[in-house]
Protein backbone atom coordinates (compact mmCIF):
# COMPACT_ATOMS: atom_id res chain seq x y z
CA UNK A 1 0.00 0.00 0.00
CA UNK A 2 1.44 3.37 -0.89
CA UNK A 3 1.03 6.40 1.82
CA UNK A 4 1.88 9.99 1.39
CA UNK A 5 4.23 12.60 3.06
CA UNK A 6 1.59 13.97 5.56
CA UNK A 7 0.69 10.55 6.83
CA UNK A 8 4.68 10.31 7.17
CA UNK A 9 5.35 13.76 8.34
CA UNK A 10 2.29 12.96 10.38
CA UNK A 11 3.34 9.74 12.54
CA UNK A 12 6.57 11.36 12.94
CA UNK A 13 5.38 14.20 14.72
CA UNK A 14 3.63 11.81 16.97
CA UNK A 15 6.30 9.42 17.68
CA UNK A 16 9.01 11.06 17.05
CA UNK A 17 10.30 8.06 14.58
CA UNK A 18 12.35 8.01 11.49
CA UNK A 19 11.11 9.08 8.05
CA UNK A 20 11.99 5.04 7.15
CA UNK A 21 10.58 3.54 10.56
CA UNK A 22 7.56 5.68 9.94
CA UNK A 23 6.66 4.90 6.36
CA UNK A 24 7.28 1.36 6.79
CA UNK A 25 4.98 1.20 10.11
CA UNK A 26 2.47 3.00 8.18
CA UNK A 27 2.49 0.06 5.01
CA UNK A 28 2.35 -2.57 7.21
CA UNK A 29 -0.67 -1.27 9.11
CA UNK A 30 -2.27 -0.29 5.76
CA UNK A 31 -2.45 3.00 6.58
CA UNK A 32 -3.71 3.07 9.89
CA UNK A 33 -1.94 5.28 12.12
CA UNK A 34 -2.91 4.03 15.60
CA UNK A 35 -1.84 0.92 14.57
CA UNK A 36 1.36 2.21 12.65
CA UNK A 37 2.36 3.89 16.09
CA UNK A 38 1.48 0.18 17.78
CA UNK A 39 3.63 -1.04 15.44
CA UNK A 40 7.03 1.53 16.26
CA UNK A 41 6.11 1.04 19.97
CA UNK A 42 6.27 -3.44 19.47
CA UNK A 43 9.49 -2.85 18.03
CA UNK A 44 11.22 -0.08 20.79
CA UNK A 45 11.58 2.74 18.09
CA UNK A 46 9.28 5.04 19.91
CA UNK A 47 11.65 4.18 23.06
CA UNK A 48 14.82 5.16 20.40
CA UNK A 49 13.03 8.58 19.38
CA UNK A 50 12.66 9.62 22.98
CA UNK A 51 15.75 9.07 23.72
CA UNK A 52 16.95 11.54 20.56
CA UNK A 53 17.34 14.89 22.83
CA UNK A 54 19.88 13.35 25.04
CA UNK A 55 23.31 14.59 25.10
CA UNK A 56 25.93 11.81 23.42
CA UNK A 57 29.37 13.00 24.65
CA UNK A 58 31.09 9.97 25.04
CA UNK A 59 31.79 6.79 22.29
CA UNK A 60 34.51 5.84 20.16
CA UNK A 61 36.52 7.15 17.35
CA UNK A 62 37.63 3.84 14.56
CA UNK A 63 39.51 3.18 11.65
CA UNK A 64 39.48 0.59 9.08
CA UNK A 65 42.17 -0.08 6.03
CA UNK A 66 40.90 -2.49 3.21
CA UNK A 67 42.86 -5.75 3.57
CA UNK A 68 42.55 -6.95 0.23
CA UNK A 69 44.15 -3.94 -1.50
CA UNK A 70 45.12 -1.41 0.89
CA UNK A 71 43.63 1.79 -1.46
CA UNK A 72 40.66 2.50 0.53
CA UNK A 73 40.48 3.99 4.55
CA UNK A 74 37.54 5.24 6.16
CA UNK A 75 37.20 6.18 9.99
CA UNK A 76 34.11 7.40 12.25
CA UNK A 77 33.24 8.98 15.31
CA UNK A 78 30.15 7.54 16.46
CA UNK A 79 28.90 8.99 20.48
CA UNK A 80 26.95 7.34 23.06
CA UNK A 81 26.02 8.52 26.35
CA UNK A 82 28.18 7.38 28.96
CA UNK A 83 31.55 6.15 29.21
CA UNK A 84 30.35 2.63 30.48
CA UNK A 85 28.39 1.96 27.41
CA UNK A 86 31.54 3.30 25.62
CA UNK A 87 33.48 0.71 27.39
CA UNK A 88 30.99 -2.16 26.51
CA UNK A 89 31.41 -5.15 23.89
CA UNK A 90 27.77 -4.55 22.57
CA UNK A 91 28.68 -0.79 21.57
CA UNK A 92 32.32 -2.02 19.87
CA UNK A 93 30.19 -4.43 18.14
CA UNK A 94 27.68 -2.02 17.05
CA UNK A 95 30.26 0.60 16.15
CA UNK A 96 32.33 -1.41 13.94
CA UNK A 97 29.30 -2.29 12.17
CA UNK A 98 28.65 0.88 11.10
CA UNK A 99 32.07 1.43 10.32
CA UNK A 100 31.65 -1.58 8.23
CA UNK A 101 28.44 -0.23 6.45
CA UNK A 102 30.07 2.80 5.48
CA UNK A 103 33.36 1.48 4.24
CA UNK A 104 31.48 -0.51 1.84
CA UNK A 105 28.51 1.24 0.58
CA UNK A 106 30.46 4.84 0.68
CA UNK A 107 28.04 7.14 1.50
CA UNK A 108 28.52 10.93 -0.12
CA UNK A 109 27.01 12.73 2.79
CA UNK A 110 26.50 12.59 6.77
CA UNK A 111 22.73 12.77 5.90
CA UNK A 112 22.98 9.99 3.39
CA UNK A 113 25.03 8.17 6.08
CA UNK A 114 22.96 8.55 8.67
CA UNK A 115 20.17 7.09 6.76
CA UNK A 116 22.03 4.11 5.58
CA UNK A 117 23.02 3.53 9.34
CA UNK A 118 19.59 4.37 10.76
CA UNK A 119 18.37 0.84 10.85
CA UNK A 120 21.58 0.09 13.53
CA UNK A 121 21.54 2.87 14.91
CA UNK A 122 17.73 1.83 15.80
CA UNK A 123 18.92 -1.55 17.12
CA UNK A 124 21.54 -0.29 19.65
CA UNK A 125 19.38 2.89 21.03
CA UNK A 126 16.71 -0.40 21.77
CA UNK A 127 19.14 -2.91 23.02
CA UNK A 128 21.35 -0.29 25.06
CA UNK A 129 18.90 2.07 26.18
CA UNK A 130 21.20 4.99 24.90
CA UNK A 131 21.41 7.94 22.70
CA UNK A 132 23.81 7.02 19.78
CA UNK A 133 25.03 9.97 17.30
CA UNK A 134 26.96 9.40 13.79
CA UNK A 135 28.82 12.15 14.42
CA UNK A 136 31.42 12.63 11.54
CA UNK A 137 33.00 10.33 8.74
CA UNK A 138 35.76 10.15 6.01
CA UNK A 139 36.75 8.05 3.40
CA UNK A 140 40.13 7.95 1.94
CA UNK A 141 41.66 6.75 -1.34
CA UNK A 142 45.21 5.95 -1.94
CA UNK A 143 46.82 5.65 -5.52
CA UNK A 144 49.36 4.08 -7.06
CA UNK A 145 52.39 3.75 -4.28
CA UNK A 146 50.22 5.36 -1.71
CA UNK A 147 49.96 3.54 1.37
CA UNK A 148 47.98 4.34 4.81
CA UNK A 149 48.75 4.56 8.67
CA UNK A 150 46.83 4.03 11.82
CA UNK A 151 46.99 4.52 15.58
CA UNK A 152 44.52 4.64 18.13
CA UNK A 153 44.57 5.90 21.51
CA UNK A 154 42.48 5.01 25.24
CA UNK A 155 40.59 2.47 23.54
CA UNK A 156 39.37 3.85 20.61
CA UNK A 157 39.02 7.34 22.43
CA UNK A 158 41.40 9.32 19.70
CA UNK A 159 41.77 7.90 16.44
CA UNK A 160 44.46 8.45 13.46
CA UNK A 161 44.70 7.94 9.63
CA UNK A 162 47.62 9.26 7.39
CA UNK A 163 47.55 8.80 3.72
CA UNK A 164 51.46 8.43 2.68
CA UNK A 165 53.19 8.94 -0.32
CA UNK A 166 54.59 5.60 -0.92
CA UNK A 167 54.45 2.61 1.12
CA UNK A 168 56.34 3.00 4.84
CA UNK A 169 57.32 -0.34 6.67
CA UNK A 170 54.61 -1.10 9.74
CA UNK A 171 56.57 0.21 13.10
CA UNK A 172 57.36 3.98 10.50
CA UNK A 173 53.34 4.05 9.38
CA UNK A 174 52.26 3.75 12.93
CA UNK A 175 55.11 6.01 14.10
CA UNK A 176 53.89 9.00 12.14
CA UNK A 177 49.89 8.19 12.75
CA UNK A 178 51.33 8.34 16.55
CA UNK A 179 52.68 11.44 16.02
CA UNK A 180 49.34 13.00 14.78
CA UNK A 181 47.52 11.92 18.11
CA UNK A 182 50.22 13.36 20.24
CA UNK A 183 51.04 16.15 18.72
CA UNK A 184 47.09 17.24 17.58
CA UNK A 185 48.28 19.20 14.60
CA UNK A 186 46.01 21.07 12.71
CA UNK A 187 48.09 21.80 9.29
CA UNK A 188 50.39 20.07 7.40
CA UNK A 189 52.77 23.24 7.07
CA UNK A 190 52.64 26.38 7.20
CA UNK A 191 51.87 26.67 3.56
CA UNK A 192 48.75 24.55 3.39
CA UNK A 193 47.15 26.78 6.54
CA UNK A 194 43.60 28.36 4.94
CA UNK A 195 44.41 31.90 4.35
CA UNK A 196 41.50 32.76 6.52
CA UNK A 197 43.23 31.24 9.67
CA UNK A 198 46.37 32.98 8.68
CA UNK A 199 44.41 36.51 8.34
CA UNK A 200 42.85 35.81 12.04
CA UNK A 201 46.65 35.51 13.68
CA UNK A 202 48.14 38.35 11.58
CA UNK A 203 45.27 40.50 12.57
CA UNK A 204 46.09 39.41 15.94
CA UNK A 205 50.46 40.12 15.37
CA UNK A 206 49.54 43.48 14.02
CA UNK A 207 47.91 44.66 17.26
CA UNK A 208 50.24 43.49 19.44
CA UNK A 209 53.06 45.04 17.45
CA UNK A 210 51.08 48.20 16.89
CA UNK A 211 50.93 48.09 20.92
CA UNK A 212 54.12 47.46 22.28
CA UNK A 213 55.84 50.30 23.73
CA UNK A 214 59.43 48.84 22.59
CA UNK A 215 58.76 48.40 19.16
CA UNK A 216 57.03 52.18 18.68
CA UNK A 217 60.35 53.69 17.35
CA UNK A 218 60.78 50.94 14.72
CA UNK A 219 60.34 51.65 11.12
CA UNK A 220 57.10 49.84 9.22
CA UNK A 221 58.74 47.25 7.40
CA UNK A 222 60.73 46.25 10.54
CA UNK A 223 57.24 46.01 12.23
CA UNK A 224 55.89 43.94 9.52
CA UNK A 225 58.52 41.21 9.42
CA UNK A 226 58.44 40.93 13.26
CA UNK A 227 54.47 40.52 12.36
CA UNK A 228 54.61 37.88 9.62
CA UNK A 229 57.74 35.90 11.91
CA UNK A 230 55.14 35.66 14.91
CA UNK A 231 52.32 34.45 12.14
CA UNK A 232 55.06 32.06 11.04
CA UNK A 233 55.73 30.48 14.43
CA UNK A 234 52.05 30.44 15.65
CA UNK A 235 51.08 28.83 12.65
CA UNK A 236 54.35 26.45 12.36
CA UNK A 237 53.41 25.37 16.46
CA UNK A 238 50.42 23.74 14.79
CA UNK A 239 52.10 22.32 11.65
CA UNK A 240 52.61 18.08 11.93
CA UNK A 241 55.92 19.02 9.62
CA UNK A 242 57.28 21.19 13.00
CA UNK A 243 56.09 18.35 15.32
CA UNK A 244 57.99 15.69 16.94
CA UNK A 245 58.26 12.56 15.72
CA UNK A 246 57.34 10.21 18.25
CA UNK A 247 59.22 6.95 18.47
CA UNK A 248 62.11 9.16 18.08
CA UNK A 249 64.59 8.14 21.15
CA UNK A 250 66.23 11.43 21.33
CA UNK A 251 62.59 13.40 21.28
CA UNK A 252 63.69 15.68 19.39
CA UNK A 253 63.78 14.72 15.65
CA UNK A 254 60.37 16.67 13.95
CA UNK A 255 58.85 15.59 11.11
CA UNK A 256 60.06 17.64 8.74
CA UNK A 257 63.38 15.34 9.03
CA UNK A 258 61.79 12.54 8.96
CA UNK A 259 60.77 13.26 5.61
CA UNK A 260 63.88 13.93 4.47
CA UNK A 261 65.47 11.17 6.03
CA UNK A 262 62.78 8.40 4.76
CA UNK A 263 61.70 10.35 1.29
CA UNK A 264 57.99 9.84 2.65
CA UNK A 265 55.54 12.48 2.77
CA UNK A 266 52.39 12.92 4.55
CA UNK A 267 49.55 13.79 1.98
CA UNK A 268 46.83 13.87 3.95
CA UNK A 269 45.94 13.58 7.89
CA UNK A 270 42.90 12.94 9.87
CA UNK A 271 42.94 13.09 13.26
CA UNK A 272 39.30 11.86 15.32
CA UNK A 273 39.13 12.76 19.40
CA UNK A 274 35.59 12.39 20.68
CA UNK A 275 33.93 14.83 21.27
CA UNK A 276 36.51 17.39 20.06
CA UNK A 277 35.49 19.34 17.10
CA UNK A 278 37.12 19.26 13.72
CA UNK A 279 36.01 20.56 10.33
CA UNK A 280 35.67 17.39 9.27
CA UNK A 281 31.73 16.24 8.02
CA UNK A 282 30.64 16.31 11.38
CA UNK A 283 27.27 17.09 13.46
CA UNK A 284 28.18 18.97 16.83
Amino acid sequence: MAVTIQQIKSLQERTGAGIMDCKKALIEADGNEEKAIDILREKGITKAAAKAGRVAAEGLALVKICQKCGKKAAIVEINCETDFVSGSPKFHEFANAVLDCIFTNEPKTLEEAKELTQPLFTDATVAMRENFVLRRYEIVKAEGEESFGTYSHGNGRSTSLVLLSKEADATLAKGIAMTIVSASPRYLNVESAPAEDRERELAIARNEVATDPKLAGKPEAVKENIVTRKVDSRIGDLCLDHAVYALDPSGSKKMSELEKETGIKVLKFLRYTVGEFSGEKTED
